[in-house]
């Protein structure tokens, strides 16, 4: 793993809907604090929401967590799916129930688009599960190609899954 002279802010979508999701986040949190080449590490409070995938699955427990890195997108979204493996996380049903889903959300003003990773996440914007812990720890963060995260959150207010903070 190599690391850069250049420190930018990362920003990382955390959720979990089996065996004892709030640990599993939280344990997250431990994991992000510790990646390699990083510092300073915030997150947001833990909220619970109705899942988007098929089928009868739990709700998902959610939160945000951002650091500085010296990691390049590539590094960092290997170091996650690295911790999501560590969390028996098994890639199956695209929106199904799992034990731990780590979203690169943000990197600094990267702008990415490959067959591996997409920064920032394709998704964002539409998604006040991420929205939502994201603006608690950075309102004003302006997402490459998409605007401020308060504009944003004001564009899904009343829409997506249902949502409510825990803690």
């Amino acid at each position: 793993m190599t690391s850069s002279a250049v420190w930018q802010p990362a920003y990382v979508g955390i959720g979990s809907n089996l065996d004892d999701p709030e640990a599993r986040v939280r344990r997250a949190f431990d994991q992000l604090r510790a990646v390699p080449h990083s510092a300073a590490f915030v997150h947001s409070g833990l909220y619970r929401s109705a899942p988007m995938g098929p089928g009868e699955q739990p709700d998902f427990v959610n939160a945000v967590a951002a650091f500085l890195t010296r990691m390049d997108g590539a590094e960092l979204l290997q170091a996650l799916q690295a911790m999501e493996g560590a969390q028996d996380r098994r890639h199956g049903e695209r929106w199904g129930p799992r034990t731990l889903d780590l979203d690169l959300l943000v990197l600094g003003r990267s702008v990415t688009d490959t067959a591996v990773l997409a920064i920032p996440h394709p998704r964002i914007s539409e998604r006040n599960f991420v929205l939502l812990p994201l603006a608690e720890i950075a309102p004003y963060l302006l997402v490459p190609g998409q605007g401020s995260v308060v504009r944003m959150v004001a564009a899904v207010a009343g829409k997506g899954p249902r949502i409510e903070r825990l803690a």
